[in-house]
């Protein structure tokens, strides 16, 4: 198993700035890291089961029509918006915790929904030939869980580290709108495909 390329692989795409990424950043930023935690595990076991299905050849692309797949990357992207909108409206104050701190489950079911997540598990499988080699699957995967729960796990210290220079209320304003706007810009790109394949499918 070439294990130093899974290892850059997983890394590169766990580390990447990304939905789930900028949502950590957010809550380490609003609550501090230990708040992030639980949306970490929740996204890092999230993957990681999307990971595995991905491999052993039940991933939505073989299993669905196109379509159901483009259904699942839009409803990703209205709940990737529900959060930028969330930060857009907090009023720039984190003593007043405006900003909601997102749970195990909003993690897990968040990288369903995430097309970053199913980019990534579907490259990985065909990049490492794991389809169909359950033992090559199975290191993989727990080698990307390790690899994952740290590198956006990351995003949470980052987030507690950055609020020490958000100390006024209009810095943390501009912060929040800031990191809304890019959830949202993000989700659009992400979902803008699946949205021009639909709209042709109806036409």
């Amino acid at each position: 198993m070439p294990f130093l390329s899974m290892v850059l692989f997983a890394a590169a795409l766990s580390l990447a700035p990304g939905p789930v990424n900028l949502i950590i950043l957010s809550t380490g930023v609003s609550h501090g890291a230990r708040a992030a935690l639980r949306f970490v595990i929740g996204a890092t076991v999230g993957f990681t089961a999307l990971l595995v299905l991905t491999g052993l050849g039940l991933s939505a692309t073989r299993a669905f029509p196109e379509w159901v797949v483009d259904v699942i990357s839009c409803l990703g992207a209205l709940v990737i918006c529900y959060f930028g909108i969330q930060l857009v409206r907090a009023r720039g104050d984190f003593a007043t915790q405006e900003v909601p701190i997102p749970s195990f489950w909003q993690g897990a079911a968040l990288q369903w929904l995430n097309p970053k997540a199913w980019v990534a598990s579907l490259s990985g499988v065909a990049m490492f030939g794991l389809q169909g080699d359950t033992w090559g699957l199975l290191q993989f995967s727990a080698l990307y869980f390790a690899v994952c729960f740290i590198g956006i796990g990351l995003w949470a210290p980052l987030g507690e580290l950055l609020s020490k220079g958000l100390n006024t209320p209009l810095r943390q304003r501009v912060f929040t709108t800031t990191l809304g706007l890019c959830l949202i810009i993000l989700a659009l790109s992400l979902s803008t495909p699946a949205v021009v394949r639909l709209l042709n499918g109806v036409s």
